[in-house]
């Protein structure tokens, strides 16, 4: 493998015991299972709780769950949840207050100091923690109670083997294969008589918890599975996305027709930014009981695609669903550039899978650029990847 890493094996039926070495270094672990017809984060306490032996399908506007021919543990894309949920929820109690005589007594929030390990993180998903730290953490104005929780984690992050019908990691270069951000990195392989993890170690953190484990070291020849594995995974993307330019092609686009066309589908429900893992809008909302005797703050989750979003005195800045999906894509793919320095889409196809009328991003992007060169725009539509087949 190219990465410089060190690599290790680790069996399958010893998968195990690295779930109950973080636990027993106090971690939480959340890692995938299935519940409720998808694949979710959530605490586990076992290997049997991930989602052995199931896959994903997903496609414009749909998602399902079937089962697999084989009994891998990370054998499907991504669902509808991010890692986001964890490090930037979406409700938070900023601080409270309770009425004492003539003033109010205000208790701030103590921060959430869980140790949290993360367990099957992708690659689309780590550049989108990584972008939320740009904004959170490493801007001008740090958000503490993000930065409390992101430094508590521990990251095990899985090379994808397989992309979903709506991925489009490879073309914004987030993906498939972890690069960094990592304590631990598997590759999962499947042969016909073994089923194994490479491991990769990305920190002194990650040395520790291998050493636990006693892994031996990897074999040329089981470096190679996993590099033809994530190699496959990338050649088998179920969109793309032509980013040259695309900050420029977009500003230059701004009254493009193709505006009303997608206003014309969007339901401007918010599906779109609540699954995206890089969105991070959010309102501030005050409550009080009925004696008016306590007060709370809360921090919601928000959506440039509601109404109340951009409402000012006199009005919606952005009124009509046309207004609100341009903002939406316009900031993902352009202006975030010049805000954060990088796209803030990182290609996981959450917003094309979980949009009610199957409207996708790369879709609108081709369409665009298409018309720019005179040519008339196709549906980039996905495939069926043989690997789940």
């Amino acid at each position: 493998m190219s990465n410089g890493h060190q690599k290790f094996v680790l069996e399958r039926d010893n998968f195990q015991q690295l779930v109950d070495v973080l636990i027993r270094r106090g971690h939480e672990v959340i890692g995938p299972t299935v519940r409720d017809g998808a694949i979710v984060y959530d605490t586990v306490s076992s290997a049997a709780d991930l989602p052995v032996g199931w896959t994903d399908e997903q496609t414009g506007g749909s998602y399902r769950l079937r089962r697999r021919r084989d009994q891998a543990l990370f054998g499907y894309a991504v669902g509808p949840h991010s890692w986001k949920r964890f490090l930037h929820p979406s409700a938070v109690r900023l601080w409270q207050a309770t009425r004492q005589e003539n003033r109010f007594a205000i208790q701030p929030e103590a921060h959430d100091n869980r140790k949290i390990a993360f367990l099957g993180v992708r690659s689309c998903e780590l550049h989108a923690i990584s972008i939320q730290d740009r904004v959170f953490v490493h801007g001008q104005q740090v958000e503490p109670s993000y930065q409390s929780r992101r430094e508590q984690v521990f990251m095990v992050a899985v090379n994808c083997a397989q992309a979903g019908g709506t991925c489009f990691c490879a073309s914004m270069n987030t993906g498939p294969r972890v690069s960094s951000g990592f304590d631990l990195a598997l590759t999962e392989v499947l042969e016909e008589s073994r089923h194994y993890f490479l491991v990769e170690v990305g920190t002194a953190a990650g040395a520790d918890v291998l050493g636990e484990l006693a892994p031996r070291p990897a074999e040329d020849a089981e470096g190679e599975a996993a590099d033809r594995i994530c190699a496959r995974t990338a050649a088998n993307m179920g969109r793309t996305m032509d980013t040259v330019g695309i900050k420029d092609l977009l500003y230059r686009n701004y009254e493009h027709a193709r505006w009303d066309h997608v206003a014309a589908r969007c339901l401007t429900c918010a599906n779109c930014t609540m699954v995206c893992p890089t969105c991070f809008c959010t309102t501030v909302e005050d409550v009080t009981d009925l004696k008016g005797e306590h007060v709370e703050r809360w921090q919601k989750w928000d959506s440039c695609f509601t109404m109340d979003f951009s409402y000012i005195h006199g009005g919606s800045v952005r009124a009509t669903p046309k207004a609100r999906y341009r903002q939406w894509m316009t900031h993902k793919l352009a202006t975030w550039i010049d805000q954060f320095g990088t796209s803030g889409c990182v290609g996981c196809g959450r917003c094309i899978t979980w949009c009610p009328v199957g409207i996708d991003i790369t879709e609108e992007v081709s369409a665009i650029r298409k018309s720019e060169e005179g040519v008339e725009a196709k549906p980039n539509h996905g495939h069926t990847c043989e690997n789940c087949s």
